[in-house]
């Protein structure tokens, strides 16, 4: 495989805008910028009415649920974007979280989707009630429209709800599929594309199925799961994950394969370890991380309690707690 030049930028900011957890008693870290109770938005903040106060009104809080969403920042000279990662589970709480934080959705350039999951993708239907569409490029894979189940041996099926192509691009999304690397924003951004599997302990999701030509079949590995790549000039990789599907491992060899940076500073996102199917898989995965040398690991989203403790024990001067509205200023 050809390396793909991405092109060093001179910094990086990743904005939690929607997570499984909010925790508001956070401090501030080196690199790690966090909301507080009187202001979750931070200069940008708004209040709310609260009529049951002495004072009626209250900062309008952050709210977290089970998704994931970042806002990401590319400082490159004297040229900024400004690009979302993922949506989000409801139909309002991305919307609301931008709304907390007055954020303008014309600064954002592209909608990058990790995958096809509704976790990542409900919350475009807020978006565009706010008019956020605007004919906003949108990047996926070609699966992420495939139907997809939980099919759980002994148990009833589970069908996930999926994204109407025609319906997005009725909204004012502009789609484009690609299942190969793609750099955007001026070469500052590289999206995986479909990532290779190479460990032996990152098997994907076993009972995950698809609907092809007319019929159920399995499909563990969920190819249309990608990540984000920025190079940090002098620092390293900052990748960004969804779901991680494709194994938190894979994915950062993969992003060294593509760049030829073997450093790593930062990984954020989803590393889907969460539940009894993946308990054996959190020791070698931990293992391999570590090896890695991470400044800043961010395990969110699916990770899963038992993974992000581990973690934390693992690797006690890389590990940030996640949260919904930090900002990783890398």
């Amino acid at each position: 495989m050809n390396q793909i030049p991405l092109e060093p930028v001179d910094a990086v900011e990743i904005r939690i805008l929607i997570d499984n957890q909010v925790d508001l008693l956070l401090r501030d870290q080196t690199h790690v910028k966090r909301p507080t109770f009187a202001s979750p938005g931070g200069d940008r903040g708004v209040s709310v009415e609260a009529p049951l106060f002495l004072d009626p009104h209250l900062p309008d809080m952050l709210i977290a649920e089970h998704g994931f969403s970042a806002l990401v920042t590319i400082n490159k000279g004297d040229t900024t974007h400004r690009l979302m990662f993922d949506a989000g589970l409801s139909t309002g709480g991305l919307a609301h979280n931008l709304a907390a934080l007055q954020f303008d959705l014309a600064d954002v350039e592209a909608l990058v989707m990790s995958h096809g999951h509704f976790d990542h993708v409900g919350g475009l239907n807020g978006l565009i009630r706010q008019g956020g569409a605007r004919k906003l490029p949108m990047l996926v894979h070609p699966d992420f429209w495939l139907r997809r189940r939980i099919a759980p041996p002994n148990a009833t099926p589970f069908e996930l709800p999926t994204a109407s192509r025609a319906a997005v691009e009725g909204a004012g999304f502009e789609v484009i599929e690609d299942r190969q690397p793609s750099l955007l924003l001026d070469n500052s951004v590289l999206i995986t594309g479909e990532i290779d599997r190479t460990t032996e302990f990152e098997r994907g999701l076993p009972a995950h199925q698809a609907h092809r030509h007319g019929e159920w079949e399995p499909d563990p590995l969920i190819l249309d799961d990608q990540a984000l790549i920025v190079n940090v000039r002098d620092r390293g990789l900052a990748i960004l994950t969804g779901c991680g599907h494709s194994g938190s491992v894979n994915i950062v060899r993969h992003a060294q394969k593509l760049t030829g940076e073997q450093r790593l500073h930062a990984l954020i996102g989803g590393f889907h370890l969460n539940g009894p199917l993946f308990a054996k898989s959190i020791e070698p995965t931990i293992a391999a991380l570590d090896a890695l040398d991470p400044t800043i690991i961010v395990p969110g989203h699916c990770t899963g309690f038992d993974a992000t403790r581990a973690i934390s024990l693992a690797m006690p001067d890389a590990f940030v707690q996640s949260s919904v509205g930090t900002r990783y200023v890398l």
